[in-house]
């Protein structure tokens, strides 16, 4: 728990003592300690902590509950109440507080530790999912042909080139990594669903070849076919 930085709100300094001892004890960092309502607001809109340790009497006219509610509005923080007891409207301010628990008292330091790692723990920020790089919206071949993606079109100088089903599936796999062998047993499973015989496959690229140019599809020998980009 190190690097937390805590705020302690509580009118009764030993308590207030006894808690910073065990958070400190713990790693925590105990970045101030008040007993108002309005010092409460303060520093934590100037101090901005992880964590604030509420009580809900305080020593002025504005309860815990209070100070919560106006924290929670201008801070990203989570808010432990201190309580003696739990009663319908604390649970309702804590709702609306967005806290992160509650402790009554008198607590011990495993109360304490215990919801202080569940209330940091799942306010952690979720882990960003790294994007796979996207394919782009035109791939550009050789011999001024394109492939436009969404559009599943194979054209020449902007001029479309008519290819059957079969064949733009294939010119569809093969401009997914341009420049890079595809494997004959990967092509037959891509259009066929099932492994197809060598002849099979061989006169699809050969229909291909007829309506485009020759190197356009390069056989990469042992290992399968390629589109040149």
């Amino acid at each position: 728990m190190n690097n937390i930085k805590v705020v302690i709100v509580e009118d009764e300094l030993i308590a207030a003592e006894f808690l910073k001892e065990i958070l400190e004890h713990n790693g925590a960092e105990v970045i101030d300690i008040v007993d108002t309502g309005k010092e409460a607001i303060n520093v934590c809109v100037a101090k901005k902590p992880d964590v604030v340790f509420m009580d809900i009497m305080l020593r002025d006219n504005i309860s815990g509950s209070e100070a919560a509610l106006a924290i929670s509005r201008q801070v990203d923080t989570r808010i432990i109440f201190l309580t003696a007891y739990v009663d319908e409207e604390m649970v309702d301010y804590a709702v609306e507080a967005n806290a992160a628990g509650y402790l009554t008292k008198p607590y011990n330091e495993m109360q304490i530790i215990a919801t202080l790692r569940l209330a940091t723990e799942h306010h952690k920020p979720a882990k960003v999912k790294e994007e796979a790089p996207q394919q782009p919206e035109v791939v550009h071949l050789i011999n001024g042909y394109s492939y436009h993606v969404a559009q599943k079109r194979l054209l020449k100088e902007g001029k479309e080139i008519e290819l059957g089903p079969k064949a733009l599936k294939l010119v569809d796999l093969l401009c997914a990594q341009p420049g890079i062998s595809i494997s004959n047993e990967q092509i037959s499973m891509h259009i066929w669903g099932e492994q197809v015989n060598d002849r099979t496959l061989r006169s699809l690229i050969f229909r291909i070849r007829a309506s485009t140019d020759e190197e356009l599809i390069h056989n990469v020998s042992g290992t399968g076919y390629m589109i040149r980009s």
